[in-house]
């Protein structure tokens, strides 16, 4: 490591209260999402914001964890650090409880495509300054964001932005366009964390059913994307059949680790990256961050590249799945609104539903058991309950555990009949009721 990088290094290190000092109050914040979020330094922010040494600071993220939950977001920190979410998580929902108790407005939701955080917060918010947590600084005087690249490396590039970076040796050094030079950085604090971890979701029989039919649709040499939760799990279990697959998604999780440990990925018939498995965050266990760490076949890159649905569509063959929550008659999908609340975000779904259907031979998956609440509600619905995620013009590929139906093609009353199929039987009466009665098609 050259003498110049650790002067640098050397003059750049604060603790933490030091580092979050250099932040005035009325200041816009970007943290990464989940792994990224450092805690010695958001600790040491909450203690200067309930000493009232700071005031109106608005802090933008996807995904929060409890690192952050338990710190900048405490319930009595509401008007000095204001949480600004791109997309909610089970923090977000349990801060909503309890203002919804109080009658207090809820977390303030920025709309967004996961693609475009990156230019929303540079062009749009104007933040000023990014916290991060980096892996140790390697012997070009480089920083890696690791497993939460996201936004944050493309904010971190913004002329004059203000980089407090917290060094953690538990932070996976993952290669890629991911690098922080040490001369660009304002402050560094040290500290050795363990990261957040996601325990796997537990896999259901309707989950497995879900799996095989999408793993069913899967060719060899195939390019990947899958999202977050049991059923993307289930179907990377149904692949262990496939050859030549690549990957290129925004989350890097166990089951698509899996797929490469196991040989059934090998990106050589990419047209982008050969050989290498792109993302550009992962959450999981210790060891998915031990796999990721300084390991060659794989890169973390921005997401204003790899969610751009341009970017995607370079690739031939690509696979995109993804889960919802409601499906109306027209094939619109709502994936982020439940009983009336926002429950999660846009995220990346419209990113890769259009970029997986623009590439040559692609297809765009759209998953969801056919019930909720133990069965008592149907997914599939004569009128959406909240705002649409997915237009139906976009739907590719919809699938349930009684089947799958390509929309693209079909008319409206096709569609309507073609998603009744897919719904349980016990719904099925109702939604073809409700379909006439839209007027549809004409009762038989």
């Amino acid at each position: 490591m050259a003498a110049n990088h650790l002067t640098l290094y050397r003059e750049r290190l604060r603790s933490a209260h030091e580092a979050v000092a250099l932040i005035p109050s009325g200041a816009k914040i970007a943290m990464p999402l989940a792994a990224g979020q450092p805690p010695a330094v958001l600790a040491a922010l909450a203690e200067r914001a309930r000493a009232g040494a700071i005031e109106n600071v608005r802090l933008h993220y996807l995904l929060c964890t409890g690192i952050a939950g338990t710190s900048v977001f405490e319930h009595d920190l509401r008007d000095r650090i204001i949480p600004m979410s791109y997309f909610h998580g089970a923090v977000e929902r349990a801060l909503d409880k309890r203002r919804l108790a109080e009658t207090l407005p809820a977390v303030d939701l920025v709309p967004c495509h996961f693609s475009q955080v990156p230019r929303s917060l540079v062009e749009h918010v104007g933040v000023d300054t990014l916290i991060a947590t980096v892996s140790p600084m390697d012997s070009d005087g480089n920083f890696s964001l690791g497993i939460s690249t996201d936004y944050s490396a493309t904010v971190s590039r913004k002329p004059g932005i203000r980089l407090i970076l917290e060094v953690n040796p538990n932070m996976p050094y993952v290669r890629g366009n991911c690098m922080i030079p040490v001369s660009s950085v304002t402050a560094l604090v040290e500290n050795d964390a363990s990261l957040p971890a996601l325990a796997p979701a537990p896999r259901s029989e309707v989950d497995d059913a879900i799996g095989a039919i999408i793993a069913g649709l899967v060719d060899d040499g195939d390019c990947l994307q899958m999202g977050i939760g049991a059923l993307p799990d289930a179907v990377c279990a149904g692949l262990s059949q496939h050859r030549h697959l690549g990957i290129h998604t925004e989350m890097m999780t166990p089951g698509l680790a899996a797929l490469i440990k196991a040989g059934m990925v090998d990106n050589s018939r990419k047209q982008t990256h050969l050989g290498r498995s792109i993302f550009t965050f992962a959450l999981g266990d210790k060891p998915l961050y031990d796999f990721l760490n300084n390991n060659p076949d794989v890169e973390a890159h921005p997401v204003d590249y790899v969610n751009n649905p341009f970017v995607i569509a370079q690739n031939d063959r690509v696979v995109s799945v993804n889960a919802t929550l409601q499906i109306d008659l027209n094939g619109a999908c709502n994936s982020e609104f439940v009983n009336g609340r926002q429950f999660s975000a846009t995220g990346g779904q419209v990113d890769f539903v259009r970029g997986a259907y623009a590439s040559r031979g692609g297809r765009s998956i759209i998953a969801c058991h056919a019930t909720a609440a133990k069965g008592t509600l149907s997914r599939i619905v004569p009128t959406l309950t909240g705002p649409v995620t997915t237009p139906r013009n976009d739907i590719h590929i919809i699938v349930t555990e009684y089947g799958w139906a390509n929309l693209k093609g079909k008319s409206v009353a096709e569609r309507a009949k073609a998603l009744i199929a897919l719904a349980h039987p016990d719904f099925r009466e109702g939604l073809d009721r409700a379909a006439h009665e839209a007027g549809f098609y004409a009762p038989a």
